[in-house]
């Protein structure tokens, strides 16, 4: 009976001190301030804290303080989500950037160097809107890719799953990858200088199917983000969904390189005229509103359903750097009874002339933007991005 009665302790007082992460690891509990508030500073990690949160029934908040957070081992991500973290609130406390690259550990004979994760961020299945990230700059993704769980496992699916990890899984998304049923609140967030090959420098959504609900993309900046074929700010793979409001995408460079997944199916995606910051696959779908894409190796791509654009500016996507030999253009839409009170303007307008000029503004004026990209002109009071202070 003392023996029963001294385990249950020592089983209790271990259950306080840690907790459990998303491939079943323990790691030490970290508590919360006076408020119930998280707190991650300069030289900390990041996941222990996230991890501790997801095991508090009441406390879901975490800010991490201003500075510079790199990843300590090699791994598929820095921080990850799954189903345990959802309802998590993870705050950035003025700037924080979240880079993939640690030069102290990186190979530096490798194409990848000085990144030493796959994605920055990464949220997996089982997250919800209610799983907030918000207000940092993620950068430095340079299509390091491993398949290794060890040291760090970020998702481990059941056998009997209908969610498969391919090629996009590990490769795709290098500032973000939202895979499985996964929609979480992303916001006030830039993601700048990152590369993956073959898509999606910035972000990619790949739900496999299990798009009935969508990620939310609210007031954040892409700003010079690569790939080699498709997406080179984001890209939304078939089967997958994505809602957008209030976004910039700038300075975003698709094509850098040969399409080596589709010649290998003897289908080169979009070999005339390239891909577009933003690429939506066939069978997916997008919310875009109140967005401005400007001067990225071509505006937007979208081989899905129903998609709506409405009230964005499209100017003088005509950036230089793909390979693919077509001339530029603002919009590549098949399905483009969704697009309207959008403002479009460059080398080729409207690609397969399915975008109603009565909807739309053809040929738009000069929207005139200042150093932040809000259009002066009058005429755009109503449409396009504006930064949220």
């Amino acid at each position: 009976m003392m023996y029963f009665f001294r385990s249950a302790v020592l089983a209790n007082f271990l259950a306080s001190v840690v907790a459990i992460t998303g491939c079943g690891e323990s790691a030490p509990v970290i508590s919360p301030d006076e408020h119930g508030v998280y707190h991650v500073y300069p030289g900390e990690e990041i996941q222990p804290v996230i991890d501790s949160a997801a095991q508090d029934p009441k406390n879901k908040h975490v800010k991490v303080h201003a500075g510079t957070y790199r990843p300590s081992v090699h791994a598929q991500a820095m921080i990850y989500f799954n189903a345990q973290h959802d309802g998590i609130l993870l705050e950035a406390e003025d700037d924080v950037i979240l880079s993939a690259a640690n030069p102290a550990i990186a190979d530096r004979s490798s194409e990848s160097y000085p990144a030493i994760v796959n994605h920055v961020v990464y949220f997996g299945d089982g997250i919800s809107r209610k799983t907030i990230f918000r207000g940092f700059n993620i950068t430095g993704a340079n299509h390091y890719v491993t398949r290794s769980e060890n040291p760090i496992c970020i998702e481990r699916l059941p056998h009997n799953s209908p969610l498969k990890k391919k090629i996009f899984y590990y490769q795709d998304g290098g500032g973000v990858k939202i895979f499985g049923r996964s929609y979480p609140t992303i916001e006030n967030v830039e993601m700048y200088n990152n590369y993956a090959s073959p898509c999606a420098g910035g972000l990619s959504i790949e739900h496999q199917g299990f798009n009935q609900q969508s990620p939310l993309l609210q007031n954040c900046i892409f700003r010079h983000n690569t790939s080699q074929v498709t997406g080179s700010a984001v890209d939304v793979l078939p089967g997958s969904s994505a809602t957008i409001d209030n976004c910039l995408f700038v300075d975003n460079i698709a094509n850098t390189g040969i399409d080596y997944i589709g010649q290998r199916s003897g289908h080169e995606f979009n070999k005339v005229h390239g891909s577009g910051a933003l690429t939506v696959f066939p069978r997916s779908s997008v919310k875009v509103t109140r967005c401005t894409f400007t001067n990225n190796w071509n505006g937007v791509d979208d081989k899905g359903q129903a998609s709506i654009y409405r009230d964005s500016i499209f100017w003088n996507n005509t950036a230089p750097g793909g390979i693919s030999e077509g001339q530029r253009y603002e919009i590549d839409i098949l399905d483009a009874n969704g697009v309207s009170g959008c403002w479009i303007h460059g080398d080729i307008n409207d690609l397969h002339k399915t975008v109603d000029p009565k909807d739309n503004v053809l040929n738009a004026p000069d929207p005139q933007f200042d150093d932040q990209y809000r259009p002066q002109a009058k005429k755009y009071r109503s449409v396009g991005y504006r930064p949220k202070d």
